[in-house]
């Protein structure tokens, strides 16, 4: 399946459903901290989740539990940066144990991963939004409902476009 997130709306399958990028814009030169959502064409390749608050979760791709000790590094000085981590962490990480639903589900985009290039972007993820879409840290974020249903037909080969 392909994905194609384009003026604030992901399109699959002739579906197109609103969606929430980062708070500025998109951009090709992505850096770290820059509210930016990253423009390019990119696999989706892992799908973390919370037991606890997501019962049926229907996807192709491996899944793992988020804890209350997962996190994500975000610090382009430590040598995990752009990597899951695991808490207590000695550098900058975010927290994916969230007390609101936005982290509920995060598919894992596999932007700056191979190789990993420091401030170039870290934790872009399609996850939860909030109730009124409102903009992300450069992530893309839709409705809890409809990412359940998106979630089905998500596996290996899915990519995603991110245009202007």
């Amino acid at each position: 399946m392909h994905i194609v997130i384009k003026n604030n709306y992901l399109t699959f399958n002739n579906k197109s459903i609103p969606c929430a990028i980062g708070r500025n814009g998109c951009s090709k030169e992505k850096k770290e901290g820059d509210g930016c959502t990253p423009i390019g064409k990119f696999n989706i390749i892992q799908c973390y989740y919370r037991n606890d608050k997501v019962k049926e979760l229907l996807t192709n791709l491996d899944l793992s539990v988020i804890t209350k000790n997962s996190g994500w590094c975000d610090d382009p000085n430590c040598t995990l940066y752009n990597q899951y981590i695991d808490f207590p962490f000695d550098y900058s990480a975010e927290n994916l144990y969230r007390n609101d639903d936005l982290y509920d589900i995060i598919f894992v985009i596999d932007y700056n991963m191979n190789p990993v290039v420091k401030n170039k972007g870290s934790a872009i993820f399609l996850h939860v939004a909030n109730d009124d879409l409102m903009p992300t840290e450069g992530c893309i974020a839709i409705q809890k409902n409809e990412l359940l249903m998106l979630s089905k037909f998500i596996d290996k080969d899915t990519s995603i476009t991110i245009k202007i």
